[in-house]
């Protein structure tokens, strides 16, 4: 049984919450299940509304989709996202510019498959900590041509600049990755609000530290908006393999 938990938090900086979120543990559409963070950009409240409209095509797209195949699937109700918001803006002035990043994910069976556009991020966490997402930013572009590290990279003036998002151009370039999962992995997606104010390693940390998927999400954001909170901040902690996990452990017991 999927376990999860879902959270956003304004932060400590901003007027405006831009971070949006959904977690479905039961099947919705031909999908068993469906999580998606997506972090919105625009003048006013455009990036606010940019984030809540992508997500709620998504879903809307996604529980009526006649395709089998989860790729399949999850590409066209992003690129159905991305045409519904560019039809929006360019009805209304307020919103023209709006866009938003995008990850999303289903667990089927025993695989993880992720779609991202943008800079938010899924990782896989269990005694280390991987990235599974590709950053579309310009300072990400730097760091693959080697014109800078990595290091230099988290403190980059221009750290915050996207080369992808949906609802930016008529046609949206999807990534997608394909993740075999281990009985004691945990998946975290999130926005940049967490990762640009805590290490991968201290995410680890804290992830692993914690008893549940509750637990696990509040003390990220708690951490996140002690450095500073500059950022809204969305997470979303998933345990694919929860019950199983709860029946193994009561196997071992039972042995000893």
């Amino acid at each position: 049984m999927v376990k999860t938990f879902s959270i956003t938090d304004i932060g400590k900086k901003r007027k405006l919450n831009q971070d949006y979120v959904y977690s479905c543990e039961t099947r919705i559409g031909n999908l068993p299940n469906v999580f998606i963070v997506a972090d919105g950009m625009g003048g006013q409240n455009a990036g606010e509304y940019a984030s809540k409209v992508a997500v709620d095509t998504m879903v809307e797209e996604i529980a009526h989709c006649a395709l089998q195949s989860p790729v399949r699937i999850l590409r066209h109700a992003i690129s159905r996202a991305n045409t519904r918001l560019r039809e929006l803006a360019a009805k209304d002035v307020h919103l023209f510019g709006m866009g938003t990043t995008v990850v999303a994910s289903t667990v089927v069976g025993r695989h993880l498959l992720v779609a991202n556009v943008g800079d938010s991020r899924l990782y896989i966490i269990s005694d280390r900590i991987r990235q599974i997402t590709k950053d579309h930013s310009l300072v990400e572009e730097m760091v693959r041509m080697g014109g800078i590290d990595e290091k230099t990279a988290r403190h980059h003036a221009e750290k915050n600049i996207i080369t992808r998002a949906v609802g930016a151009d008529d046609e949206v370039n999807v990534d997608f990755f394909d993740v075999e999962l281990e009985q004691q992995d945990k998946i975290l997606m999130c926005s940049d609000g967490l990762t640009n104010m805590l290490e991968d390693e201290e995410i680890r940390m804290i992830v692993n530290g914690q008893r549940d998927v509750v637990e696990m999400a509040q003390k990220l954001v708690d951490a996140a908006n002690d450095q500073g909170g500059r950022d809204n901040i969305a997470v979303i902690l998933i345990e694919p393999f929860a019950s199983d996990h709860i029946a193994t452990k009561r196997h071992q017991e039972g042995k000893l």
